[in-house]
């Protein structure tokens, strides 16, 4: 009778492990929500560990504070009242959004054409043509930023060839270690990351909306802010964000091209885990650079979308 029992218990314990696994498996073929998660799930995982778990110790370290040449731990919101307070936390971000969303708009106007023209005027070796495009971002940043700096230089080739045509007495001073310099390196810097979204986006376009269009009259221009702009807009919205999230926490750019009116909130921020060893004020900075960065990204989808209903 006690085999018997075991033997029953065992195939009933196996029956609802089967019916379990079944379970499961039915679940994940009637949602479609359960299996993308399954396939997202090591993204998931590698965003978990790389981008959420330094996040989480971010702001813990952000409640801390300095004390000699060690931390107290104590929960506190000092340092975040002392951003608030102080003008010059306030004047970095301020100028970190302009640069970087002036860098932003400059990037997309000028690759917005180049890939234009790659989607509807090329018809042969296209990814030949995006390979051309994004070869000169191949080589290092570090190297491109350099190269600014020489080609922007007092004695540079902009200064030096305005001057031997006569058209300037003597160098352009803006041009280097200026918010100029700044927007400009970072426009050339992030181009790539701008030319594939938008290609995509143009790529996708059925070319026979605008032969639609065309057939009911409209010009080149009424058939781009018609179709092509609009149903390009998930590129653009893309582009815009792939280049304004870095570019605002950029500090490289800036500390070789930007001079003192140039400055961004990442220089500060570098700052304060180097040479100032006061982490937990570096990590405030980092947490209300990513706050202000978030806010700003949603305002801009409101508006967007708002746009979008308004145009349907």
């Amino acid at each position: 009778m006690a085999d018997t029992s075991l033997s029953t218990t065992a195939r009933t314990a196996s029956t609802g492990r089967a019916r379990r696994g079944s379970g499961i498996k039915a679940y994940l073929n009637r949602s479609e929500a359960a299996r993308g998660y399954l396939l997202m799930s090591p993204t998931l995982l590698i965003l978990t560990i790389g981008i959420i778990i330094p996040s989480m110790i971010l702001f813990v370290m952000s409640l801390w504070q300095r004390d000699g040449f060690g931390f107290d731990m104590t929960p506190t919101l000092t340092n975040y009242f002392r951003v608030w307070n102080e003008p010059v936390f306030g004047t970095l971000l301020q100028r970190s959004f302009w640069i970087s969303g002036v860098a932003t708009v400059v990037t997309v106007l000028l690759c917005y054409p180049m890939a234009y023209y790659v989607a509807f005027h090329v018809h042969r070796n296209k990814m030949m043509w995006i390979i051309l495009m994004t070869l000169p971002f191949w080589t290092s940043y570090l190297l491109r930023v350099f190269a600014w700096k020489v080609i922007l230089g007092y004695e540079g080739v902009i200064n030096s060839g305005l001057m031997s045509v006569g058209l300037i007495e003597a160098p352009l001073e803006f041009l280097l270690y200026s918010q100029t310099a700044v927007v400009i390196t970072l426009a050339h810097a992030w181009a790539a990351f701008a030319i594939l979204p938008l290609y995509v986006s143009l790529e996708k376009i059925d070319k026979s909306l605008l032969e639609a269009a065309t057939d009911l009259g409209d010009g080149p221009v009424a058939r781009f802010f018609r179709i092509t702009l609009p149903l390009s807009m998930p590129g653009v919205i893309a582009a815009t964000f792939l280049i304004f999230i870095p570019t605002t926490g950029d500090y490289i750019t800036p500390a070789l091209l930007g001079g003192p009116d140039g400055a961004m909130i990442g220089n500060f921020v570098q700052l304060q885990f180097g040479a100032v060893n006061n982490w937990p004020m570096g990590a405030t900075l980092a947490i209300v650079l990513m706050f202000w960065i978030a806010l700003i990204a949603l305002v801009f989808l409101f508006v967007i979308r708002q746009a979008e209903k308004r145009i349907a």
